[in-house]
C-alpha cells in the first residue's frame, strides 16, 4: 500500500491535478495514505481555469506550504511517491537546487534523499536552458520528469479525456493498476 503526496502549484494545468485527484479517489484499495498540499496560486488558477473550489471538498487530508509538521516532511513518515502536478517551474527550479523553503520543496527533497518516487508533471511550454538544466538535475537526483504532454492515439474527443492521457501516464509511472488504452491492445 502506497503513501502518496500530491502537490499542486500555481502553473496552469489545474485540469491534471483535479482529473489525478478524482481517479486516486476511486484507488483507494491500491494506497494507504493520501495527502495533498497546495500554493495560494494553485488554489488562484484552479478557481480560474476550473471555475470552482472543488478543491476545498477533497476527501483526503490538505497541508498548507507553511506546515512543516507534516509527515511527508520527513523521510520517517515513509511517503514513498511524491506528484507535483502541475509542476511550476519556480518550484522545480528549487528542487533543483534544493532550496525547501516551503511543504512542498521539503517533501520533494525527502523524497529524492530518501530514494523514493519524485513526478514532476511539468507544463510550461517553451523551455529555456534554465529549465532543461533543472530537469536534469532533478532527473539526475532521480526525480521523473513527466510533461503535460498528452496523447492522441486513443482519440480522446473531450478536453478531460485528452487531460486523462496524461493523469493515465502519471498514474502508471507511480505504480497504479488503472484501465487506460495501451498501445497495441
Amino acid at each position: 500500500m502506497k503513501k502518496v503526496v500530491v502537490a499542486v502549484t500555481g502553473a496552469s494545468g489545474s485540469i491534471y491535478a483535479a482529473d489525478l485527484l478524482q481517479k486516486l479517489s476511486q484507488l483507494k484499495d491500491q494506497w494507504e495514505e493520501l495527502a495533498v498540499v497546495m500554493t495560494t496560486n494553485a488554489k488562484e488558477v484552479w478557481n480560474t481555469e476550473l471555475e470552482n473550489d472543488s478543491w476545498k471538498n477533497l476527501p483526503v487530508k490538505q497541508f498548507t506550504t507553511t506546515d512543516f509538521s507534516a509527515p511527508f516532511a520527513s523521510g520517517s513518515g515513509q511517503y514513498d511517491t511524491m506528484i507535483i502536478i502541475p509542476c511550476s517551474m519556480g518550484t522545480l527550479g528549487r528542487i533543483a537546487t534544493g532550496v525547501s523553503n516551503d511543504l512542498i520543496t521539503r517533501a520533494a527533497d525527502v523524497v529524492l534523499k530518501e530514494r523514493r518516487k519524485l513526478i514532476c508533471v511539468v507544463r510550461d511550454t517553451p523551455y529555456n536552458l534554465i529549465h532543461i538544466r533543472n530537469m536534469e538535475t532533478v532527473t539526475l537526483a532521480g526525480g521523473i520528469i513527466c510533461p503535460a504532454t498528452p496523447s492522441f492515439y486513443s482519440k480522446p474527443k473531450t478536453i478531460e479525456a485528452v487531460a486523462s492521457t496524461v493523469t493515465d501516464r502519471v498514474l502508471d509511472l507511480a505504480g497504479f493498476s488503472i484501465k487506460t488504452y495501451r498501445w497495441g491492445h
